[in-house]
């Protein structure tokens, strides 16, 4: 209650000083008309009354501009009925006007021609102070509109622009949920068939483990992270696979180049090198994965290449789909993917421009 009191008050004085503005604009367009029509003429009365007359058609032609034909027609764009409704307006001032001009002339000048003041028996200097105030008025109203127009537009452009950010993190999320339980479950379940075997390998796995969970809960929320970080969780990971496949398993993984500080964004290759050990297939007893890393000129280069068999092949499935709307939401437009399958062996090439 209290609440709408107050807006209610406030409403009310934000109003008031409305009024006063309006009031005090037209006191200045009176005297503007006083001082323009008396410049032939010393009688400041006959100069003062006749400006009165003309007031109110000033003012009605001009609040008829600003408040229905330039907001209802002209910036809605409906321009015939703009010019239809302006000339029923010109028409209708331009008689008022007529009108003023014999007033000037019954009442001020008493029907003498010659008495009356040189400047408002001239119908087109008359006409000519009435649509200066109008026309005036009417481009500042329409300058107003224009920027209050603008400024909604941006005010919805940046919450547009909000909300698809919202989307595309929301989405993003969703895809780092669907990778990491699928490259978690891989990775405990090759620790899982060490534990019933008793290995001494056991423990090495666990602290790889750790090294790569800390990875995943804590620096995959991050928007970036170095390269160099990858790489080692990506050796962490070949590590517990080398471990998994003993002597069926030929990892080559051949990084050059890496700048300290070239970033990237987390788990984004890790993947790839995961899912070539998932979908790879031995070939004369052995899984052969190549991995290759560049970095040349903000650009980075990275290939996997493993042995695989392209009729039971099932590598282009829900990962890597993941992993490229992961890429369309983070390097859209930055980023080129090849992935090409023959008969013994699937490639996967990423070049992206780093941070």
């Amino acid at each position: 209650m209290e609440f709408d009191f107050m807006f209610t008050k406030k409403s009310i004085l934000k109003t008031l000083v409305r009024l006063l503005l309006h009031l005090i604009f037209w006191c200045c367009v009176l005297l503007f008309f006083t001082k323009f029509f008396s410049s032939q003429n010393e009688n400041f009365n006959d100069t003062l009354l006749f400006s009165l007359f003309i007031m109110p058609i000033t003012i009605a032609t001009t609040y008829v501009s600003i408040y229905k034909l330039i907001p209802d027609y002209l910036i809605t764009k409906r321009y015939l009925q703009f010019a239809l409704y302006s000339l029923y307006t010109l028409i209708i001032s331009g008689y008022l006007i007529m009108l003023s001009v014999f007033f000037s002339l019954i009442y001020l000048a008493n029907f003498e021609y010659e008495a009356m003041n040189p400047v408002t028996r001239n119908i087109f200097i008359v006409t000519s102070g009435v649509y200066l105030v109008v026309f005036l008025v009417s481009a500042f109203k329409l300058l107003q509109l224009n920027l209050k127009h603008t400024e909604q537009t941006k005010k919805l452009e940046t919450k547009i622009l909000e909300t698809q950010l919202k989307l595309k993190e929301q989405e993003l999320h969703y895809l780092k949920m669907q990778i990491h339980p699928h490259f978690l479950f891989n990775t405990l379940n090759t620790m899982y068939g060490f534990a019933l075997k008793k290995a001494d390998e056991t423990p090495e796995m666990i602290l790889k483990l750790s090294n790569l969970l800390d990875y995943l809960l804590y620096q995959v929320d991050k928007p970036f992270v170095l390269l160099t970080e990858e790489i080692d969780h990506i050796e962490d990971y070949i590590a517990l696979e080398n471990l998994r496949f003993n002597d069926t398993l030929n990892v080559k993984f051949d990084y050059q180049n890496i700048p300290k500080s070239t970033k990237l964004a987390p788990m984004l290759l890790l993947p790839f090198v995961e899912n070539s050990f998932k979908h790879g297939q031995l070939k004369a007893g052995k899984l052969s994965i190549t991995i290759q890393l560049t970095v040349e000129k903000n650009q980075i280069d990275f290939i996997v290449t493993n042995t695989s068999s392209k009729v039971e092949n099932t590598q282009d499935g829900i990962g890597l789909q993941n992993i490229q709307k992961r890429l369309d939401l983070l390097y859209k437009n930055q980023y080129h993917l090849t992935i090409s399958n023959t008969d013994s062996l699937f490639k996967v090439h990423l070049t992206l421009k780093s941070n």
